[in-house]
């Protein structure tokens, strides 16, 4: 473990690491119109910048993650940051599509790498009993990319063109680079820190999980990619109020994050299945009553307030119960989501296209029910073969600064 105090300011590097790619990744769709003007490009073309994106991420984040698996974790990491800020600081000079598009998939190749340690990295500098808190604190970041990130980014765009948004991205990176490289503790080999392994190996427990993300992402990025049409023709909202919603729903997703961090080391599995429920609960709620403007706002809220949380949950419940390594684990959590965001867009437009909108959180709310009922009955049935209680509970005294936590493997 680091010294206290540079684990603190090293674990604020990484989140705000985490900031920059999230807001790097979907900063396109905050500027598609400016750049398929500038570059004289369709928008749907624009949009392969995020698309193609994400594809990458899925093809290549567990490859190179194994490549890499036997480097130092904070060269390994700079390397990362490096290699990022220079495909970004290439985004901002750009002078073609295919420049742009060519320097968005280099950055890209880097994304499942550094996603894949951040994690155990940060987890590392830190004791056993309040891993839980730390991966919270650590998913502010990526939370506040979208609620924060983009909209600046926007902003920034409107005011001194596309190219500005990425030039700021590109010396924030930089920046995030350098104190990474002087903050993080230099550490030993992969495998020689706790954070490396799983606590409770079960590959049985990590499918499961997997898949449950799968249908968990598809089913609320469905719903979340097409919300503002949702919110301008079923529930009447004026476009100009549309900053405003977006805005309540990211900011209670951040401080769903950082409130989940408390109670997430005693309850990991409990709180993963009680967001899904809630998540659940909001989308199938805005399907049946988003025509009425009073209940959509606080549904919007706990759907992204659930959402946020429930990717700190299940990021933490994947290195609990990874078979290998937590490197291994978070890159195949990280091709998950893409997975599902890619799946949800799609189907969601699909539906938009043929049903119309009001049936997209429907939609939502039954792959997430569906998610739900994956995980706890997989549980449950553990729980009849093994006569134990079906969900973890660390006692309290366990999460105190210094106690020593021992997690035992299920059956």
């Amino acid at each position: 473990m680091a010294h206290p105090r540079r684990a603190a300011y090293a674990l604020a590097a990484l989140s705000a690491a985490t900031f920059c790619y999230v807001t790097t990744e979907v900063l396109p769709i905050g500027l598609l119109t400016l750049i398929a003007s500038d570059l004289g490009r369709s928008r749907s073309e624009a949009g392969l910048l995020v698309t193609g994106y994400a594809v990458v991420v899925m093809i290549v984040a567990l490859p190179l993650t194994r490549i890499t698996q036997r480097l130092p974790r904070r060269p390994l990491l700079v390397g990362t940051l490096g290699v990022f800020v220079a495909a970004t600081t290439v985004s901002a000079f750009a002078n073609s599509y295919e420049v742009l598009l060519a320097a968005r998939l280099v950055s890209a190749t880097t994304n499942g790498v550094f996603w894949a340690v951040v994690f155990p990295v940060a987890i590392s500098m830190f004791p056993a009993n309040i891993r839980g808190r730390i991966v919270a604190r650590l998913s502010i970041g990526n939370a506040l990319g979208p609620v924060l990130g983009v909209p600046l980014g926007t902003w920034l765009a409107g005011q001194y063109g596309w190219r500005s948004a990425f030039a700021a991205m590109a010396l924030l990176g930089f920046a995030i680079c350098v104190a990474v490289a002087l903050l993080l503790p230099s550490g030993g080999t992969p495998r020689e820190s706790p954070g490396d392994l799983g606590s409770m190996p079960d590959r049985h427990r990590f499918v499961v999980l997997l898949a449950a993300t799968v249908l968990a992402v598809t089913g609320a990025m469905g719903a979340f990619t097409y919300m503002t049409v949702f919110l301008l023709d079923v529930s009447g909202f004026a476009a100009a109020s549309l900053g405003a919603l977006l805005f309540v729903q990211g900011s209670f997703g951040v401080v769903g994050t950082w409130a989940v961090g408390r109670v997430l080391d005693r309850f990991p599995l409990g709180v993963v299945l009680g967001l899904l429920g809630l998540i659940t609960a909001a989308l199938l709620c805005l399907w049946a009553m988003g025509a009425s403007k009073v209940a959509t706002i606080p549904l919007l809220a706990v759907a992204g307030m659930s959402f946020s949380s429930l990717i700190a949950g299940i990021q933490h419940r994947i290195m609990q119960v990874a078979p290998s390594g937590t490197d291994m684990a978070s890159a195949s959590l990280s091709v998950a989501f893409n997975v599902g965001l890619a799946a949800g867009s799609l189907i969601g437009a699909g539906l938009l296209a043929t049903a119309g909108v009001r049936v997209v959180p429907l939609f939502g709310g039954l792959l997430t029910a569906t998610a739900l009922a994956l995980l706890a009955g997989h549980e449950l049935s553990r729980a009849r073969r093994s006569g134990r209680a079906p969900l973890e509970h660390v006692p309290r005294d366990a999460t105190r600064p210094g106690a020593e936590v021992v997690l035992r493997p299920g059956p």
